[in-house]
């Protein structure tokens, strides 16, 4: 029985339990729990006064808590690690007309070359041939859409 214990531990008796555990001192007992005072909720930090053994200021509160400890971990986001682009990357030089991949400056004259795109080896003849040669341009960049102005996408003004 709490009561007995503490009035025990209150007058001072050497062989209670409260003093071998070394809870409180003979003259000074502290309460249990101060029911007076405000704490913040754990969900919301809104401050409340706590009845009993209250730790959420509402249901509300107490039901989120409930389902964020119950609910499975966020599947974590695992983003590939980017590739350098410049190893597939078609260069054509501005002065000579040479074309290279991978490669910024030109062999032949020694000034450096343009990007013309992605693009790769042709298998035929071992050039260096970009996508755009290949799909054409008409195809690669997006064709504007009517009423935006010759912008292209879909966001549209308001009027």
């Amino acid at each position: 029985m709490k009561v007995g214990i503490r009035a025990r531990a209150a007058s001072g008796d050497a062989g209670t339990i409260g003093q071998q555990c070394g809870a409180g001192t003979a003259g000074a007992e502290a309460p249990w729990r101060d029911d007076a005072a405000t704490m913040p909720c754990p969900v919301c930090q809104r401050l409340f006064t706590p009845s009993g053994r209250a730790r959420y200021c509402g249901d509300a509160c107490r039901k989120r808590a409930w389902r964020r400890r119950r609910s499975p971990p966020p599947v974590p986001v695992v983003v590939p690690p980017g590739r350098p682009r410049r190893p597939v990357t078609v260069y054509e030089c501005s002065t000579c007309g040479a074309r290279a991949l991978g490669q910024q400056r030109c062999d032949d004259c020694g000034s450096f070359m343009a990007r013309v795109g992605i693009g790769g080896l042709c298998p035929a003849c071992l050039e260096p041939i970009a996508m755009e040669d290949l799909v054409g341009t008409e195809l690669a960049t997006p064709a504007p859409q009517p009423g935006t102005g010759g912008r292209t996408g879909t966001a549209r003004s308001r009027s």
